[in-house]
């Protein structure tokens, strides 16, 4: 079956393109992917989103845009893509169970955070371990946080959070930092910062219910074990765009994200569009997603329009 439009994602830019687009009349077709909602259903409080005064859950928040964009005639399937080849017109997209010819596509499959691949890490998610000081750092007033990385995100994210926190713990696997030098001498001189050199983090502790308790970490050089008392742990060891799919077809940069023109969501192909924390490595924030998922929409209706 063909469609005008299908959606490859469905994040805050992929429900946020729903919604403008099924407004239009588009019908657009949603496929959610492995992640249904995006990054924002594994974030406990949403309070940085406009319209929400008393904060909001983010799978809750989710539920919301996927209600808004299905009340104007979206269709969401809760597949994931396999395949797409934009060469031909229609263009073919294969999921796990089917075929679907669209005239236009808008990507926004977002990007994930780098994580260690403990256990704990996964569990703990959104309860006390976080992947976004910016979202989370609010909540951790007063308090102790570990920031794992060494790169400028890492000193981004340790500056970031000493206007909440009462320490920042810097943990770093080498001995010198990668990030830029002006970057480190903000970041050393920062009375609140700690850094710990050669270690990683192998373990984290704590509940659900109550939050992290601590690290254990393992030094590197001589292998000594120590725990950690503090209260968050930010992984801040850059983030992955999901664009795997797309590397053969879509322009990417060097680290993976799709290349947009400027000033739009236009790619390198016509009537593809990208949106969202797949073309965005600065900001990554909910409401700036939401903002190029309404860019697009209007993109590609545009587009259908010519």
């Amino acid at each position: 079956m063909k469609r005008k439009l299908i959606i490859i994602g469905s994040g805050p830019a992929g429900l946020t393109a729903a919604i403008y687009a099924a407004r239009a009349n588009l019908k657009p077709l949603i496929f959610e992917g492995s992640q249904p909602g995006g990054q924002l259903t594994i974030t406990t409080d949403v309070e940085n989103y406009p319209g929400f005064d008393k904060g909001i859950m983010g799978p809750e928040m989710m539920d919301i845009f996927r209600k808004q964009a299905k009340r104007f005639g979206a269709e969401c399937l809760f597949n994931t893509v396999t395949d797409v080849d934009f060469s031909t017109k229609p263009f073919l997209i294969e999921s796990d169970q089917n075929k679907y010819y669209a005239d236009s596509v808008i990507i926004s499959t977002g990007a994930s955070a780098r994580l260690l691949g403990l256990k704990s890490e996964e569990e703990l998610m959104g309860h006390g371990v976080s992947a976004c000081a910016t979202c989370d750092g609010f909540f951790f007033k007063d308090k102790k946080v570990v920031v794992i990385g060494g790169g400028d995100s890492a000193m981004e994210e340790a500056n970031f959070l000493t206007k909440f926190a009462s320490e920042v713990v810097l943990i770093h696997r080498r001995s010198e930092f990668r990030a830029s030098k002006i970057m480190v001498e903000r970041t050393l001189s920062n009375p609140k910062v700690n850094v710990i050199y050669n270690a990683i983090v192998k373990d984290i502790f704590g509940s659900k219910d109550k939050g992290v308790d601590s690290i254990e970490i393992n030094d590197v050089i001589n292998g000594s074990r120590e725990i950690i008392k503090c209260d968050g742990v930010f992984m801040a060891i850059g983030h992955t765009p999901n664009t795997q799919l797309f590397k053969d077809c879509i322009n990417l940069d060097e680290s993976g994200y799709i290349i947009t023109k400027p000033d739009s969501t236009y790619t390198n192909i016509e009537g593809v569009f990208a949106c969202g924390d797949v073309q965005d490595h600065v900001y990554r924030q909910a409401v700036t997603a939401a903002g190029s998922g309404c860019m697009a929409a209007i993109d590609a209706e545009r587009w259908l329009d010519r």
